[in-house]
């Protein structure tokens, strides 16, 4: 079990790791950050922990400013020694919500919920299997039907050129350029859409094969999407996920 630690109190982090390691024997602790900028900078250039222990308040800010630019997809548990936070914490990934100093008591019980958590969506993901085994595709989105002044028309997904949320508005364009509103998630989008064909570039964008003219190599060992459509800014795709964009664009 790979866990992520940020946490600018470096006593608060070392007694952390130190009752972590008395309640989960096995947990590896890839790291320990201390702010929001290299807490982005590593989260986007290496592979998502299984797990991370987050501090609200750290010496350059929030910790909620990391959700707003990268894409945590593991279970995080939050530390802190304010009770405040509780609700905007569970607007995010976090599955509990820790005081400081954390017990071992309420670290065993948070690590349970966690466990429980990844055993859920193995049954899950077990069940998923058997039932493709069994015939039972999902059936994803052919169409969206989509306001448009005082009308509802319908888009295709074959026409969809990209999907992208500006400032907390998600947009679906098309690839002749016309721009729709939809009142949905990109996570809810993306579950929807057949990953075969849809691709999760980063936070903001979600991208068609057919809509792809092309692959750029970016600096940092990155990836720039071009469309063939004009984009309000640059597709990038992080070192982390370069591999997984490759696997997916050449199946």
């Amino acid at each position: 079990m790979k866990v992520l630690i940020i946490e600018d109190e470096v006593m608060a982090a070392k007694a952390l790791k130190k009752v972590l390691k008395e309640v989960e024997s096995e947990v590896e602790v890839l790291g320990i950050l201390e702010t929001i900028e290299e807490s982005v900078e590593w989260l986007e250039n290496k592979p998502m922990p299984d797990l991370i222990f987050m501090d609200i308040h750290l010496a350059d800010g929030s910790s909620f400013t990391i959700f707003e630019q990268v894409n945590i997809t593991c279970p995080v548990i939050f530390t802190t020694a304010y009770d405040e936070y509780a609700l905007q914490a569970f607007e995010v990934n976090s599955i509990d919500y820790l005081l400081k100093p954390v017990s071992k008591d309420a670290l065993a019980r948070a690590m349970q919920k966690y466990h429980n958590l990844v055993e859920r969506n193995l049954e899950s993901s077990k069940l998923e299997a058997l039932l493709l085994h069994l015939g039972e595709k999902k059936k994803y989105k052919s169409c969206f039907l989509l306001p448009e002044r005082d009308k509802l028309v319908p888009l295709p997904v074959s026409n969809i050129a990209y999907i992208y949320i500006d400032t907390k508005t998600v947009k679906i364009v098309s690839l002749d350029q016309k721009t729709y509103y939809i009142s949905q998630t990109l996570d809810d989008l993306m579950a929807k859409l057949d990953p075969d064909v849809f691709f999760r570039a980063n936070r903001q964008f979600i991208v068609p094969r057919q809509s792809i003219k092309d692959v750029s190599v970016w600096f940092g060992n990155k990836l720039a999407i071009n469309l063939v459509v004009e984009t309000p800014e640059k597709i990038i795709v992080s070192k982390a996920r370069v591999g997984e964009f490759k696997h997916w664009f050449s199946n």
